[in-house]
């Protein structure tokens, strides 16, 4: 299953793109009708391996990810610009649910969670989580092309060729900085 829609969907999202940044309300909410099902798959693909923590589904991903891309106010150039920000803010928020978990673990914040109701195989996943975070945006700092292409094929669950579409390089490069990157962060990872 492609990751984006293709062919006449793409031209159809490009207008609307362009008619949402030009002021068109009813253009934004007309786009997220049309790829509400591709966003839905996206979601899915993000909490796929959540299977301990049911706190955090697709439907809810998508309608977080709606509410942040909206009130974003900057409207994405193109179909891909789109999906790629569509990703990212899904991984932000799965990452501070994540965040949220470990400190409600540790007992920060105003409501009080007993101890059974964050369990233990929801932590380890959150701090999982929390690592491939930071070790993304340390790899972000110094190649930031090798980053995207993590966040494209780990986390949107993109193919390599859509990856290669998604960022505007060839599928060869691609697969060079995802096997440079998947090796760069497993050294991270493991001085952790």
């Amino acid at each position: 299953m492609n990751a984006v829609p293709r062919g006449s969907a793409t031209d159809d999202i490009t207008q609307m793109l362009a008619a949402a940044r030009s002021g068109d309300a009813r253009a934004w909410d007309q786009l997220v009708t049309v790829v509400y099902a591709d966003l839905r798959s996206l979601a899915h693909r993000h909490v796929a391996g959540q299977h301990g923590d049911r706190t955090l589904n697709t439907t809810g991903l998508v309608h977080e990810c709606y509410i942040r891309l909206a009130q974003a106010g900057a409207t994405p150039n193109d179909r891909n610009h789109f999906f790629g920000l569509a990703s990212r803010v899904m991984r932000q928020v799965i990452i501070d649910h994540a965040r949220e978990r470990l400190a409600q673990k540790r007992g920060s914040g105003a409501a009080t969670v007993p101890l059974d109701a964050v369990r233990e195989d929801e932590l380890a996943q959150a701090r999982q989580f929390v690592a491939v975070e930071d070790a993304l945006n340390e790899l972000a700092r110094t190649e930031p092309r090798q980053a995207r292409v993590v966040e494209c094929q780990f986390f949107a669950g993109y193919t390599e060729q859509e990856t290669a579409d998604a960022i505007g390089v060839s599928l060869r490069l691609v697969q060079q900085d995802w096997h440079e990157a998947r090796h760069w962060l497993a050294r991270f990872l493991a001085e952790r």
